[in-house]
């Protein structure tokens, strides 16, 4: 179905095809402008069309300069540039081509958020900062992300206790039985909110060589935490 606000695009190296040729003077009739491709300035179809677009080759890559070998591709590669054109003027973006791929891998990097794939705050080790070094290992194992998350009465996270802190204390201390959270946590620990793109919590992640990230709402309380293998597994990365 071919209306008054279509563009027809007509493809024919010879510019002679009596099947394209056949349509035009309905297409004109219908005020449809037409943009012809071809590889002769000269030929019908260029004269009848609106915009002519010369896709010709000095040869094609048949050995016997016959079958449309090197033209096709020129004419691909013509289409391809009218499509980015017009993608320019109607300013369409990198979200607009995510949100009509979503499934693909672009579609994810561009519309997965953090709270997409956050382990939820109740998933998330935590102690006081008051706690025992073992109940700090309690808790990691008991929740198996790494680490634990040291946060103060407010619920904000102050700090973080994760396996190389425990490596660090010990080479320190040596023996730590008798010590609190406090004495081996991170302080001030790189954290993030949920409305992020997850692709900017995974290069933050991956250029401070993090294995796993808090998450905090307005407020700076605990909401969840990012684990780099949630992000591969969402595919983000």
């Amino acid at each position: 179905m071919i209306g008054g606000q279509d563009l027809l695009i007509a493809v024919s190296y010879s510019g002679s095809g009596q099947e394209l040729l056949t349509i035009l003077p309905a297409a004109h009739r219908l005020g449809v402008k037409v943009i012809a491709m071809t590889g002769h300035n000269d030929s019908e179809l260029a004269r009848l069309a609106d915009v002519h677009l010369d896709v010709s080759v000095s040869q094609e890559a048949c050995p016997l300069n016959l079958a449309p070998t090197a033209s096709t591709t020129v004419a691909l590669a013509m289409g391809d540039a009218l499509a980015v054109a017009c993608l320019e003027a109607r300013g369409f973006g990198a979200d607009d081509f995510a949100r009509s791929h979503p499934g693909g891998a672009l579609g994810r990097r561009l519309l997965t958020r953090v709270g997409d794939v956050m382990r939820s705050a109740l998933s998330v080790p935590s102690v006081t900062q008051t706690a025992s070094i073992f109940e700090a290992l309690e808790e990691i194992s008991r929740k198996g992300m790494g680490m634990t998350a040291v946060l103060d009465a407010d619920g904000r996270a102050i700090g973080i206790f994760t396996d190389g802190d425990l490596r660090r204390l010990i080479e320190r201390k040596g023996d730590v039985r008798n010590l609190t959270v406090a004495e081996g946590m991170s302080r001030n620990p790189r954290h993030i909110q949920a409305e992020a793109l997850a692709v900017d919590a995974a290069v933050i992640m991956d250029s401070h060589k993090l294995t796993q990230m808090l998450v905090s709402d307005e407020q700076g309380k605990l909401i969840g935490a990012l684990h780099m293998h949630d992000l591969m597994t969402a595919k983000v990365v």
